[in-house]
């Protein structure tokens, strides 16, 4: 199921969402102040590509002021748009696997400072 799932989602958007983090990491990287943001961005890319089989794991409490920081600059939006493209999949029997992905995807975008990617089985 893992990997047909990591290949419907990467044919269906994830190549064009994890590229779109990767550069926007690549772009935040030029500069020493987004240096931190921009790693972030490599995290969000990883998961885009291949989200299943892969779960967050939150530690706020390593990086709380660049947490809110992000969360005011970045975090909000990218949860809501996560948000809704989850309910929006799991309207249908079908696309509840990919609701689920992107409620995960949520869970990363209100956070990722301190949030480890662990593969699941």
């Amino acid at each position: 199921m893992k990997l047909i799932g990591n290949l419907i989602w990467f044919i269906l958007g994830g190549i064009w969402l994890g590229l779109a983090w990767f550069l926007l990491g690549i772009l935040l990287c030029i500069t020493v102040v987004g240096i931190p943001f921009g790693i972030q961005c490599f995290k969000f890319a990883s998961m885009n590509f291949t989200p299943f089989g892969k779960d967050v794991q939150m530690q706020f409490e390593e990086h709380p002021i660049m947490n809110v920081i992000w969360l005011i600059l970045f975090g909000w939006e990218l949860a809501i748009g996560y948000l809704l493209s989850g309910i929006i999949c799991c309207v249908t029997v079908i696309g509840i696997p990919f609701g689920l992905q992107a409620f995960k995807l949520m869970k990363l975008a209100i956070f990722p400072f301190g949030a480890d990617i662990i593969e699941t089985n």
